[in-house]
């Protein structure tokens, strides 16, 4: 009589009119102990009745939760988990649930991760698959499901179905693929240790390039697959992954496969932002290696080597001498300068040519851009429109003229440098740390007597003493120190 019962109201509350009486008819709280029954009917009649009633309601699910049900569910799914009618009903209920901070902190003291790997492991069709991974991608947002996830061994079921579909072209693969990528990335950017796990599975098991290209283009919303977290990063170089990845840009650069270079790139240009690891990648010569794709004519593939580049030469004065003394990239660099037509390229181009001034210590680099009409670029990237920019070229001037002003000061009196700085320091919108930079690099150019001739005649003195009464202390500092040189007191 009661499996009746709990299939009648079942079937009433797929009406959509009929869910407000059956909730105030406290119908979910009678339903509620018939879960714990052993009959397999009952059981589902009594979860689909309860799911649909409480589909799409907040606080209902909120108070299932705290009545219980969560351990009901995980009972279910472990006892029941071939029996297909009943898993689809129990994944159901928790994809309806594990939105909940509440149902995920219930969850995290069963064994649910265990039983949704091997539910995710037994899955044949897509339907299947796509629910379980929706139940997986909410739980990966908890750092304790995330750490039993991956002791569960659901990255070795990722790693297999990625490798299962690699190629196909259907569309349901496809949406498998960037469930099964966007999941990956969630447990890799994790805040505890257990994406170092991960990675360290996909590397044993030989995989990585597989991951790697799904992933790294995949989860569009996700950015890229190594994790912005340096144990993670650090932890992947220690691995060797590094050789990995530029063996499957050897292969695809010649084969222009855009979409496999853009994802190695990406891995790489991630891989080299903590600092030890930019000396390794150094030391194993990635910097030159990867300059094979300065002849691509791909935009995508323009912008991540430049990004990598620059990741790279941040704060390693050895890299930017390499980078600053290889006339191909240089001539590139340039040429990219000057291409407007994509902004990303030519922003991205700039700020490698001064990132490569600003840490470099040697003479040879400041003569060798030059040479190459670089001083030119980074002198127009001063007024640029964001100020990062405008720094980033501000300090790189400033290093180089004093490294070597003698070889750039034709440079800059033909670009107008000068008159750019003035411009800066005049006007009103300009931030108090490009004024700062700019003053700076103003002291560097009055060790020339030409380009001091031009900062006098600029009436520039006029302007400083202006901004020694600036609102911000440090650039009232620093117009101070300026005047005193400008005058020769110092």
């Amino acid at each position: 009589c009661a499996v009746k019962a709990a299939q009648v109201v079942s079937e009433i509350a797929r009406n959509e009119e009929m869910k407000k009486p059956c909730i105030e008819a406290d119908l979910v709280l009678t339903l509620i102990p018939l879960l714990e029954s052993t009959d397999q009917e009952m059981l589902l009649h009594a979860g689909r009745a309860i799911g649909r009633i409480c589909y799409d309601n907040r606080d209902l699910q909120e108070e299932l939760v705290k009545i219980g049900v969560i351990t009901s569910l995980v009972r279910i799914l472990t006892d029941y988990a071939e029996s297909e009618p009943l898993v689809h009903v129990d994944l159901l209920a928790l994809c309806n649930l594990a939105d909940l901070d509440t149902a995920k902190e219930a969850l995290s003291k069963t064994k649910v991760a265990e039983q949704l790997v091997k539910q995710l492991r037994r899955a044949e069709n897509h339907e299947r698959l796509e629910i379980v991974f929706e139940v997986l991608q909410a739980l990966a947002e908890n750092d304790a499901l995330k750490v039993q996830l991956v002791e569960a061994g659901v990255q070795e079921v990722l790693s297999e179905i990625l490798l299962r579909l690699q190629g196909s072209s259907q569309a349901e693969d496809t949406c498998i693929v960037k469930a099964a990528s966007d999941l990956i990335v969630s447990l890799l950017l994790g805040a505890t240790e257990k994406g170092a796990m991960v990675t360290t599975n996909f590397t044993k098991k030989g995989r990585m390039q597989t991951i790697i290209c799904r992933v790294s283009f995949c989860s569009l919303g996700k950015h890229f697959l190594i994790s912005y977290q340096d144990g993670n990063c650090v932890r992947m170089v220690q691995l060797g992954v590094i050789h990995q990845l530029l063996d499957l840009l050897e292969k695809h650069v010649e084969s222009g496969d855009v979409s496999v270079q853009h994802a190695a790139l990406s891995a790489l240009r991630n891989l080299a932002i903590p600092v030890v690891n930019k000396v390794q990648m150094l030391e194993e010569g990635v910097a030159e290696q990867i300059q094979a794709l300065l002849r691509s004519k791909m935009p995508p593939v323009q912008f991540k080597l430049l990004g990598t580049l620059r990741m790279l030469a941040d704060g390693q004065a050895d890299a930017a001498e390499i980078l600053g003394q290889d006339p191909m990239l240089l001539n590139r660099l340039v040429q990219w300068c000057n291409a407007n037509d994509h902004s990303g390229v030519h922003g991205e181009a700039n700020r490698l040519l001064a990132s490569i001034l600003r840490h470099n210590r040697s003479q040879e680099v400041v003569k060798a851009i030059q040479e190459a009409q670089g001083v030119k670029h980074l002198v127009s990237m001063t007024t640029s429109e964001h100020a990062a920019m405008q720094n980033e070229a501000l300090n790189a001037l400033a290093t180089a003229s004093a490294i070597d002003l003698e070889t750039l000061e034709e440079s800059f009196k033909e670009s107008q440098l000068v008159q750019s700085l003035h411009r800066l320091l005049q006007d009103d919108n300009t931030s108090p740390e490009v004024k700062y930079n700019s003053m700076i690099l103003l002291c560097s150019l009055l060790n020339s007597g030409d380009l001091r001739q031009e900062i006098e005649e600029d009436k520039i003195q006029e302007t400083l003493e202006q901004l020694c009464s600036h609102s911000n202390a440090n650039v009232v500092k620093e117009a101070v120190t300026t005047l005193q040189v400008l005058r020769g007191e110092t």
